[in-house]
């Protein structure tokens, strides 16, 4: 690095050179390793060589990409930590960028809900999903890579006109997740459970929760031709490759299967592991969230992301709610399948989930979007995280 060369504050210069670090590259870990970055990107990986001294004295930490998140909704309880208490979202975001960082993500994609819900906790509508993707598109300069993934209530009619003329808009590839989470299946097979669920966060009681799931299962049944038209919709840009359709909480093969006819790219959640192992058969990347490997099961019932994982079966992590549930998910796998494994589940594979080539690894022509790790104790610890060119 030239003597010469300035940069801005915070932001590593487009040419360096990271020395003396454990680097884990996608199947080893080169020991005492340096990496060099010109314009921005990775140019060498290799064994530091004796006697030179680098840009940055790396000291021993290991280096791993930065982290790639596929599905992020913290950024709803970050912007109303408290019910009633909403803060501007434009704050919201700098405020969990900062959290993003601190656990070592360099890319996310936020939930954008495109639904009209108002019971599970924090409501939801299309007028709040619209003025996130405004704002998000509003951060293009900040030190996360900020990306919107499209979450459609398949059978919510203003979310699916919403959608279509937001993505009418769109000049690159969307990244778009359909979901139902009418009680009584999918995610919520046991309704039980959803009925806990607002017990615990709207204050019902027993039976009025039995009541609201009711309606709301009555409701939802009458717009089965909503979800027959957006299923078709989504279906017919994914086949003609304008959006990236992800299939969110699938719960059998048959619901595999029908996905990959529709043209979906990648299973994300599946609540079994007969939807797990279909998934894979049918070439689809997996899709977990690192909160239910750090739980060591799922909340609900649903498929243990840690069984999948020892299963072969997983492709990714993502944070779901918790960013940094990421590489501590990571950390807790690694005894089992070997760190260069796991530290894959939460940079290589979410970037194949997103269809994004250019990160993920630390690899010639990738950005240079690093993190520097202490292994710790018990859980890592992020020491620095360095983003390389958005070009």
């Amino acid at each position: 690095m030239s003597r010469a060369e300035h940069w801005t504050l915070g932001t590593p210069p487009a040419d360096y050179v990271l020395g003396h670090v454990r680097a884990v590259l996608t199947g080893e870990i080169v020991e005492d390793a340096r990496v060099v970055v010109r314009d921005g990107r990775i140019a060498a990986v290799e064994p530091h060589t004796p006697g030179t001294e680098p840009d940055v004295d790396g000291q021993g930490l290991l280096c791993v990409p930065g982290l790639v998140d596929v599905h992020s909704d913290g950024l709803e309880k970050e912007r109303m930590p408290r019910p009633g208490a909403e803060l501007p979202v434009e704050f919201a975001l700098l405020s969990f960028e900062g959290k993003l960082r601190a656990a070592a993500v360099t890319t996310v994609f936020h939930g954008a809900g495109f639904e009209e819900s108002y019971g599970r906790g924090l409501d939801r509508s299309v007028a709040r999903a619209l003025q996130l993707c405004e704002v998000i598109d509003s951060r293009a300069d900040g030190m996360v890579d900020h990306r919107i993934l499209y979450r459609l209530d398949v059978r919510c009619p203003e979310g699916l006109r919403a959608l279509k003329e937001r993505l009418s808009t769109l000049d690159s590839t969307a990244v778009v997740s359909h979901e139902d989470h009418t009680p009584g299946q999918g995610q919520y097979a046991d309704r039980a459970y959803y009925e806990r669920y607002l017990r615990g966060t709207r204050g019902m009681s027993e039976a009025e929760a039995a009541e609201h799931v009711d309606k709301l299962i009555a409701d939802r049944e009458g717009r089965l031709n909503v979800r027959e038209d957006a299923m078709e919709y989504l279906g017919e840009r994914a086949r003609a490759g304008k959006i990236r359709l992800l299939g969110h909480d699938p719960s059998s093969a048959e619901e595999i299967g029908q996905l990959v006819a529709r043209g979906g790219a990648v299973a994300e959640f599946p609540t079994t592991l007969d939807a797990a192992e279909a998934a894979r058969e049918r070439g689809l990347p997996v899709v977990m969230g690192a909160p239910n490997v750090l739980r060591g099961g799922s909340h609900n019932g649903n498929a243990s992301g840690r069984d999948l994982v020892a299963r072969g079966l997983v492709t990714a992590l993502a944070s779901d709610y918790l960013p940094s549930g990421l590489l501590a998910a990571a950390f807790t796998l690694a005894a089992d399948v070997g760190l260069p494994k796991a530290i894959s589940l939460v940079t290589a594979g979410p970037a194949e989930v997103a269809g994004l080539g250019d990160r993920g690894r630390l690899e010639p022509g990738r950005r240079a979007d690093l993190a520097l790790i202490a292994a710790g104790p018990q859980w890592p610890v992020v020491r620095s995280v360095l983003t390389g060119s958005r070009a």
